[in-house]
């Protein structure tokens, strides 16, 4: 019997190893490299994660509870931004995004103004006008007027620009992406598969950065 035990241990280890390398994410399966990619924050010495996302698309509606209760479990040692999607430069919901950041309002104006778009239907998905996302600003307690000035501002305009440059590098061509290090483009069948393998690719980071 012992003996038996011992065979089937050595056909079962090898097969338990197999399945270990295959847990590690696959360069082309699991994540695009990025060659010539860019950090949103050079200057940070955190393993960086940043999502590009727009208000209007339906995945990027469906991610953000993930987002969020990635975000309070996040890894020690891990920085996390948002990044608005600017593929038009004139585009008012990414311009909503970066006068929330300058107003420190992010927090209060992020999630909710998905669900106001795509749950309660109270801001338009689809060409909205800066009047109207100022009034959703309002009814979250900011002041409108500040708000609206603040989207049509030079400071919002440098933004969206950098925003552009950063997705041209990153070779981002849809929404939800995910990048890490400015170096890897997440991949993945479905939103609970990218999360997953964040997950692994932040890992992997973290034992490069200790060798």
């Amino acid at each position: 019997m012992m003996r038996l035990f011992l065979w089937l241990s050595l056909l079962v280890m090898p097969l338990s190893a197999c399945g270990q390398s295959q847990s590690a994410p696959q360069p082309g399966t699991d994540y695009e490299v990025l060659p010539q990619g860019q950090r949103w924050q050079p200057k940070s010495n955190k393993i960086e994660v940043v999502e590009v996302f727009a208000y209007w698309c339906p995945h990027c509606a469906d991610f953000q509870p993930m987002v969020d209760a990635w975000k309070k479990k996040m890894p020690a040692g891990v920085t996390f931004h948002y990044v608005p999607a600017a593929f038009d430069p004139e585009d008012v919901y990414a311009r909503a995004y970066f006068a929330a950041e300058i107003a420190d309002a992010v927090p209060k104006t992020h999630s909710a103004l998905f669900t106001a778009m795509h749950e309660l239907g109270s801001v338009p998905m689809r060409n909205a006008t800066i009047d109207e996302l100022g009034t959703y600003f309002a009814e979250r307690g900011l002041n409108r007027e500040r708000m609206v000035g603040l989207m049509r501002s030079k400071d919002v305009d440098a933004r969206m620009q950098r925003a552009r440059e950063f997705m041209k590098a990153n070779q981002v061509r849809g929404t939800p992406a995910v990048i890490v290090n400015g170096k890897y483009l997440i991949k993945g069948r479905s939103l609970e598969e990218r999360m997953r393998i964040l997950d692994a690719v932040i890992a992997q980071e973290r034992a490069a950065g200790k060798r």
